[in-house]
């Protein structure tokens, strides 16, 4: 292992770990929140357009714009690269450990699972973790294969799903965009209309489900949507697996491990982020003096900008990889390892403040909340998260879930004072 790596990976306080993915993890597991607190704050469509249920004031769409250039995308697509690239790490240590990895792996997962489940029906419709939990278990079935095989399932069936769904969406951006010209004929406001329906619909539920107790709210997606993360699974398998598969082989082709030349991080780092960014720019440039039309910017959230979340999510791993070794000696750089450390426990954590700030067992400021605000949330989530992390890991080995979660996996409870 090169000195850098090896310097990197001996900071993150427990020799086995290496620092750099945990470092990475950790501004990842941030950035996540950049883009989760708009349905946080919801209504949930309001993180399509900033002015789908009501205009919005030019610092909100400014807000707005920033974290769909910086944010949106583009850190969904670092989360599951670097959860391609655990899956493989935690492989190889089970394996190297005497264990058969595939075993402990799907034991692994299994519990995930169940752990989103809960983490859906006691705070946040939005939980990732069933999500990661199926798809991690897809990407371990095609663990095996070569690094070619894998890229070519992840792009083909990336690019097939994003390019369908961007297809079936044309119809109703035709629509929009005639409305908007004050050309558009009796069948296409229709259409329109078909469209916006369950929007306005589903936003007055979550209005009206916001103001619910605790218990109240677990009932109504217990018994009225037992099912919810099984239709979030197959609108959004075709992203994450194959994200995940890609960052299978760029941990395989030693990205996360220093082995990468330093031209070649260079290069992917900077084409990557300055490519994906530029696409994102072009497309902002022409939704927000259009105040981001919401049916082509749904199209364009889901399917249209595929291209420059991937380009961007390989781009940021590869930037924050050069970054690692002088980074990570710094009191942020520790921060930041802590953080990732602990991403799952961290990740849990801002769902239950979050839910806390915005619903009606909390303190209820649910719909009211408009995006230039929400960075003021954003920014106390971050500052939480990078203060409690670290003094937690002088006293224990892991993050409160993380060793609930291991020592499920591992069928004991394990040791987790230093």
């Amino acid at each position: 292992m090169p000195d850098a790596a090896r310097r990197a990976e001996t900071l993150a306080g427990e020799p086995q770990r290496l620092a750099t993915l945990d470092l990475i993890r950790g501004v990842a597991v941030l950035g996540i929140l950049a883009i989760n607190i708009a349905t946080f704050a919801g209504p949930m469509v309001s993180s399509i357009s900033p002015n789908l249920l009501r205009p919005m004031s030019r610092a909100d769409e400014a807000a707005f714009a920033l974290g769909f250039l910086f944010f949106e995308g583009k850190m969904r697509a670092l989360f599951s690269l670097l959860f391609g690239a655990g899956l493989v790490l935690f492989w190889e240590r089970a394996e190297a450990a005497g264990h058969n990895g595939d075993v402990v792996q799907v034991r692994r997962l299994c519990w995930l699972l169940l752990l989103g489940a809960a983490h859906y029906l006691l705070l946040w419709w939005g939980d990732i973790l069933f999500l990661y939990a199926v798809c991690g278990l897809g990407a371990l079935m095609l663990r095996p294969l070569g690094d070619r095989a894998l890229l070519g399932i992840a792009i083909g069936l990336y690019y097939a799903w994003h390019l369908w769904g961007l297809f079936d969406s044309a119809a109703a951006i035709h629509a929009e965009t005639a409305v908007r010209h004050g050309t558009a004929t009796r069948a296409q406001i229709h259409l329109l209309a078909e469209w916006f329906e369950p929007v306005r619909s589903w936003a007055a539920q979550e209005l009206r489900e916001s103001r619910l107790g605790f218990a109240q709210l677990f009932l109504v997606k217990l018994v009225e949507r037992p099912f919810w993360q099984v239709q979030m699974l197959s609108g959004n398998f075709s992203e994450t697996l194959p994200l995940m598969l890609v960052g299978m082989v760029i941990y395989r082709r030693g990205l996360f491990t220093g082995t990468v030349p330093r031209r070649r991080l260079v290069a992917t780092g900077v084409a990557g982020t300055a490519a994906g960014l530029a696409l994102t720019a072009m497309f902002l440039a022409w939704a927000w003096p259009r105040h981001f039309p919401p049916v082509t910017m749904h199209a364009a959230l889901v399917w249209g900008l595929a291209m420059p979340h991937l380009l961007c999510g390989c781009g940021y791993a590869a930037l924050l990889v050069m970054a690692a070794p002088r980074l990570a000696p710094t009191a942020l750089g520790r921060r930041l390892i802590a953080a990732g450390r602990m991403a799952f426990s961290n990740y849990i954590l801002t769902s239950l403040v979050m839910t806390f700030m915005f619903y009606g067992w909390g303190l209820g400021l649910f719909g009211t909340v408009a995006p230039a605000r929400q960075w003021l949330f954003v920014m106390a989530g971050w500052a939480l998260m990078l203060a409690w992390s670290e003094p937690w890991l002088r006293r224990y080995r892991r993050g409160p879930l993380e060793w609930l979660w291991r020592s499920l996996t591992e069928m004991k409870v394990l040791a987790n004072r230093v």
